[in-house]
């Protein structure tokens, strides 16, 4: 009993040391408690410290989460004076209008001038004006005359010219994925009957797969083979080989037009029978 650790705030020894007294006085229950209100004493000044600790971060990630507005630069625009004119520049000569279609009987708005300027002119009759139209001056119609619409001089618009799209898709984010001709069993009949098992392979029974990618064109054909896992012996060129050798494609499709997609397959090599 010696030899052994007592624990004075153990239920037993309590008892043992408040037998016959007064447990109603405080003493007793305050030892009976110890350990569990030091126990949360201790999580309570954890809990505090590591908030203190961790809160410039916790106030760092909200302040990140909200976009701070971004200061618009002003940027002063300078525009240059336009060229000086040469006053000794003849101004272009007037362009003539093609004769109407009808005949033109001189016709000007009215404009009110002092009766000294006026000057003594026989009006329009009604009668002219049935046989021809009102102008800015008399002249005879031309009945073989075409339409003219004058505008302003340019070229109109032009159309932007067409961009190809050489992007190279994944091919889980495509609305068509491109497909061997008759399905993926076809693409396995024909690799068992194009792939040629090495023989450094077969001496060395070496096994597996080998992981390889590549590009489906537009046209269906296959580009940019690679091997992106080895599996050696022969097998590894052997696969290029037969990929070369496959049949062209049906092309992935993306907004519905024929797109460049990544392809991943791996070829198995099997020494069955062995």
């Amino acid at each position: 009993m010696f030899g052994s650790k007592i624990d004075l705030l153990k239920r037993d020894w309590l008892d043992v040391v408040f037998a016959g007294k007064n447990k109603s006085y405080g003493a007793y229950e305050l030892r009976q408690q110890s350990a569990s209100n030091t126990t949360r004493a201790l999580l309570i000044a954890s809990t505090v410290f590591v908030l203190l600790f961790l809160s410039p971060k916790i106030i760092q990630l909200f302040k990140g989460a909200i976009p701070e507005e971004k200061e618009e630069k002003q940027v002063e625009v300078v525009m240059q004076s336009p060229p000086p004119v040469n006053p000794e520049t003849p101004p272009p000569p007037p362009i003539e209008p093609p004769p109407p279609k009808q005949d033109q009987v001189k016709f000007p708005p009215p404009i009110v001038k002092p009766d000294e300027l006026v000057q003594e002119q026989e009006p329009v009759q009604i009668e002219d004006l049935k046989k021809a139209d009102p102008g800015q001056k008399t002249m005879a119609g031309d009945p073989e005359a075409d339409f003219v619409v004058t505008g302003p001089v340019g070229d109109g618009p032009k159309q932007a010219a067409v961009v190809e799209d050489t992007k190279v898709y994944d091919f889980v984010s495509l609305e068509s994925q491109p497909s061997f001709p008759g399905g993926i069993e076809k693409f396995y009949t024909f690799l068992k009957n194009t792939v040629k098992y090495p023989a450094m392979a077969q001496e060395a029974n070496i096994q597996g797969k080998v992981y390889l990618s590549f590009v489906v064109e537009k046209d269906g054909s296959l580009t940019d083979i690679k091997v992106d896992r080895k599996l050696g012996g022969g097998t590894d060129e052997e696969a290029v080989r037969v990929l070369k050798r496959s049949p062209k494609w049906i092309p992935g499709i993306q907004n519905g037009k024929k797109v460049r997609v990544k392809f991943n397959i791996p070829i198995s090599f099997s020494l069955t029978g062995q």
